[in-house]
């Protein structure tokens, strides 16, 4: 079974890992962080309110979605149009962590999710990805960092987008949103029983991709140059 789930949270640079992995190994890419931005991001755009579970459910099953390689990253398409960096908005991200934490939503996107597993194989990224979509998965990691350090990457990234950002306020929004995701009662934030940790607080992205590769190589039989 060709199917490595890296799960964590924001900031911890499993995106980047995810991209890399899938550029490497040649595999489908699934993010399915971006499925729940970009329902909350449809949430927003509609005023469905975020309380609003029936509606938020019907909007999640029609969502037009698709995920395009740019050669550089991955392209995040709703009805066709690229809202990639709208959805890396704080306001975005706080919205799908509570869209998130609904069964009713959850439900509606699990089948959308499994569909993406596909030869040649998938790297899955998320959240609830080794221990709720693919518990069944090989190989299993969960990427990690200190809020701190997950703050720093976000403050760049956003600033370097252009966006009038405030660390401290990020921090904030980060430490919030860890504890929304790590305590609630659906598919809460935490590594599979057979995951491997890794804490990227101070390494590289070159050094988690090798530390996951090491991994493929002994449990997929796949060597990776």
């Amino acid at each position: 079974m060709n199917l490595i789930t890296i799960d964590g949270p924001s900031g911890s640079g499993k995106g980047t890992v995810c991209h890399i992995l899938a550029s490497k190994l040649g595999w489908n890419l699934l993010d399915s962080g971006a499925l729940y931005r970009i329902l909350a991001y449809a949430a927003l755009q509609k005023n469905i309110a975020l309380e609003d579970e029936k509606s938020l459910a019907a909007l999640a099953i029609n969502l037009n979605v698709a995920f395009i390689s740019n050669g550089i990253g991955v392209d995040t398409l709703l009805n066709g149009e690229n809202v990639g960096d709208k959805l890396r908005t704080e306001t975005v991200a706080q919205a799908a962590s509570k869209v998130a934490s609904i069964q009713v939503v959850r439900d509606a996107l699990l089948a959308r999710q499994k569909a993406f597993f596909q030869a040649p194989g998938l790297i899955a990224d998320g959240r609830d990805m080794g221990t709720v979509v693919f518990p069944d998965a090989p190989v299993k990691i969960f990427l990690d960092a200190s809020a701190e350090e997950r703050a720093q990457r976000r403050f760049n990234q956003l600033q370097n987008k252009g966006f009038d950002v405030n660390i401290a306020q990020i921090l904030s929004e980060i430490k919030d949103r860890d504890y929304r995701d790590r305590n609630r009662t659906v598919a809460p934030l935490r590594p599979a029983n057979d995951a491997l940790e890794i804490d990227s607080t101070s390494l590289t992205i070159d050094e988690v991709v090798n530390q996951v590769l090491d991994v493929v190589a002994l449990k997929l039989n796949l060597t990776v140059k």
